[in-house]
């Protein structure tokens, strides 16, 4: 037998593609079965929004997840981007022109240039097609949904780009792929960076967090728990890049790269 404690979130909907979870009172985790991205919907008295829409083949599992709910897409008033990953935004472009799309504004950059190596297009292999985003975000903006208030961090590490939202009140948490349950960290991309990670989780382990909602995965109800394991690990591979670098004799090998470089000046100055 299991020693696991029953999960809390009551599961509203699930077949082979996907499951809809309840994770509070007007808060659901659409969860994909494939690499897209979970997608968050948090129903507020004044506005509704979704946190990530997943990949752009999973919008009719989205649709259905919605429905269930009683939720169209035009009903959705603004639709936040964690960050440029086509898992998590493949699916956006479905409500540019009805919805408020947002985004931290180095993640809009990417996406409105189309920046298709940090987007990962060929890992997701999505179709490109531009994706507009109407709000640029920051740390310590607000997003206020009536019986929500949601505090846009800036949380750097798996990208550049990154951001976490929560509600202090209520102890929500979205994290994204900064932290998901059991301290498993999302990975560094591309413009990511290990400091940036580690300190970005430190930001979230000052956070009273009763309910963290992750990027993929399950919902956890022991988020303090997660993310102290998720910065023991990141110092662990942080101590591991450090030894590789040493491994690899990096400034033995870092002047010929540099005299490379000087010898293609002197031929362009030539």
């Amino acid at each position: 037998m299991s020693d696991r404690k029953p999960s809390p979130f009551p599961i509203l909907l699930n077949n082979d593609v996907c499951s809809l979870i309840q994770a509070a009172d007007d808060v659901y985790q659409i969860r994909f079965k494939n690499r897209a991205a979970n997608a968050y919907l948090v129903r507020g008295s004044k506005r509704t929004i979704m946190i990530d829409v997943g990949l752009s083949s999973n919008f009719p599992h989205l649709l259905e997840c919605l429905a269930y709910l009683g939720v169209k897409p035009p009903d959705i008033d603004i639709l936040v981007l964690s960050h440029e990953h086509l898992d998590h935004i493949g699916a956006a472009y479905h409500f540019t022109g009805r919805t408020i799309i947002a985004a931290h504004r180095l993640a809009a950059n990417k996406i409105m240039l189309r920046d298709d190596f940090s987007m990962l297009r060929k890992m997701f292999n999505e179709p490109n097609v531009p994706i507009d985003v109407d709000i640029w975000l920051e740390e310590g903006n607000l997003i206020d949904l009536g019986n929500f208030r949601l505090n846009v961090m800036y949380t750097p590490g798996h990208t550049s780009a990154c951001i976490s939202l929560f509600d202090q009140d209520k102890g929500l948490l979205f994290a994204a792929d900064t932290l998901m349950p059991g301290g498993v960290m999302g990975g560094v991309f591309g413009s990511g960076s290990i400091s940036d990670y580690i300190q970005s989780l430190e930001r979230l382990r000052g956070l009273d967090s009763k309910i963290l909602l992750s990027g993929h995965g399950r919902l956890s109800d022991t988020p303090q728990d997660d993310v102290k394991i998720a910065i023991q690990r990141s110092h662990a591979l942080l101590s591991d890049t450090a030894q590789l670098f040493d491994a690899l004799d990096a400034r033995s090998n870092f002047e010929p790269i540099m005299q490379s470089v000087r010898d293609l000046n002197k031929l362009d100055d030539s």
